[in-house]
């Protein structure tokens, strides 16, 4: 073998392994744009289960808001009417 043919034979070598190289890193790449992909997904989902979870509440909330001043305008004309009944009394 001349030196001309193994210059060729490493530079081959090299070659093939830079390309190698190339297609594992780019392989690399793309795994890892696939993950981001999933991971901002799984994000997306999160953010809309709690934004409906947050509108769930705030709901209940001003139902209960809605009940609580129901009940205290109740209980105000109760005491009102005791105290009507009431009066009677303490002039005997």
């Amino acid at each position: 073998m001349t030196w001309q043919e193994a210059v060729m034979g490493a530079t081959g070598v090299l070659f093939a392994g830079a390309i190698v190289v190339v297609v594992i890193v780019q392989a690399a790449a793309t795994w890892r744009a696939r993950m981001s992909v999933t991971r901002e997904e799984a994000y997306r989902t999160l953010v809309e289960q709690a934004t409906a979870a947050q509108e769930e509440t705030a709901r209940q909330l001003a139902a209960v808001h809605a009940e609580l001043a129901t009940v205290r305008d109740r209980t105000t004309a109760l005491e009102r009417m005791l105290k009507e009944v009431g009066e009677p009394w303490e002039a005997r």
